[in-house]
């Protein structure tokens, strides 16, 4: 569940202040945001994950709120609650696939399950890349494994930041098919924000920036 009411975020040296419509999602619902560049989407995603403070409104999710939490509450918070999907990759360059998959278990204060991260790979078509480093993955592969990091720990909320910008057409359904499937195995909220509006179809809740 997530609840946002009269966002509103200005970065230092700037006049400019951005202003979010109120989000209100019950348990698996999924939301699109989408927006052309420079219109805040991205802001918004990281006031969503708690990276950055509001100047003024409220965000709750599961029932928290998640700016009156401190800096430990939050980042416990995050690590157990959120799953987020960057436009880059940010595994671990030292590690292997399978290893990134146990560390983000590790710092999310969950049990090594390997179950799970074998089921995961397999979903995610990743059985191939299990000992391969960070530097030998394909563009896709550092795609998938970016969406197995942002749901091994089982997330209510997952947040994807233009997962989609530089693919092509099949590309683009199959990345959007992968994550609401995942969101909708761990039962997460999934939230996308993009400006491609090739995914529009795909979700029943849209918003425009």
């Amino acid at each position: 569940m997530i609840q946002t009411d009269n966002l509103t975020f200005r970065y230092k040296k700037t006049e400019c202040t951005f202003c979010f419509p109120n989000i209100d999602l019950k348990e698996q619902e999924n939301l699109l945001i989408l927006g052309k560049s420079g219109i805040g989407k991205t802001t918004l995603l990281h006031l969503l994950a708690g990276l950055l403070p509001p100047v003024s409104g409220k965000i709750v999710m599961e029932g928290v709120d998640i700016n009156s939490l401190s800096h430990g509450q939050l980042d416990k918070f995050r690590g157990q609650n959120i799953g987020l999907v960057f436009q880059k990759s940010h595994a671990v360059q030292s590690l292997n696939t399978v290893e990134n998959l146990q560390a983000r278990l590790f710092f999310s204060k969950k049990s090594k399950n390997n179950i799970l991260i074998n089921n995961l790979l397999n979903q995610l078509g990743l059985d191939d890349c299990k000992k391969s480093k960070v530097n030998e993955l394909s563009e896709g592969q550092l795609q998938r494994l970016g969406i197995a990091l942002s749901v091994v720990h089982n997330p209510k909320v997952i947040l994807a930041d233009e997962p989609t910008s530089n693919l092509d057409d099949d590309n683009c359904k199959i990345v959007i098919e992968l994550l609401i499937n995942q969101a909708k195995r761990t039962n997460a909220n999934l939230i996308v924000i993009t400006h491609d509006h090739r995914i529009k179809s795909l979700f029943s809740n849209s918003i425009i920036l």
